[in-house]
């Protein structure tokens, strides 16, 4: 009888083990697949385009009042710009967080221009002058060349719809 019993718990010993081997095998397998995707995916894409939304800016007849009222009434900070800042994590890189500005301008203020529309989008980009260079092939209006500041680069450009659009690659970390 003993020597059945320990017949069968060796028989189901080396059953696990070949399980337990079986199962690090398979992690094995799917920890390599996922660091070949994470790998593929840690390449820096440099490819000419939009990666987000920047900004979202628009026209009041009263800033200050605007900015109070959303303050007041949605909890919207201002920042020193004048603006607020929405912060965000990049869903394709998780460490990286991005920001996205609201701000109101007076009625009639000229960094719209030429565009007589009521609001402006900043898209964030990728590969600004890869882009610029892409859109003046296909005969976009650029309205300026690229600038760089402590924060990033832009360029504004506008659309078949007459919207000027402000592009804007963040600085490089």
């Amino acid at each position: 009888m003993n020597r059945l019993i320990l017949a069968i718990s060796v028989s189901l010993f080396l059953i696990s083990c070949n399980q337990a081997e079986k199962t690090d095998k398979k992690t094995d397998k799917m920890d390599k697949q996922k660091n070949e995707v994470t790998n593929t995916t840690s390449i820096k894409d440099t490819t000419p385009k939009v990666t987000g939304i920047g900004g979202i800016f628009f026209y009041t007849d009263n800033p200050d009042e605007t900015k109070e009222w959303y303050t007041k009434n949605l909890g919207i900070e201002i920042n020193d710009w004048g603006s607020s800042s929405f912060e965000f994590r990049n869903i394709n890189r998780p460490d990286e967080i991005n920001s996205l500005q609201w701000k109101p301008f007076a009625s009639g203020d000229e960094y719209f221009s030429p565009s007589k529309k009521d609001f402006m989008i900043n898209y964030q980009v990728q590969n600004i002058e890869g882009l610029v260079n892409k859109l003046r092939e296909d005969g976009v209006t650029i309205l300026d060349s690229i600038e760089t500041y402590d924060f990033g680069k832009f360029v504004h450009i506008m659309d078949q719809d007459g919207n000027k659009i402000e592009l804007w690659e963040p600085a490089s970390e």
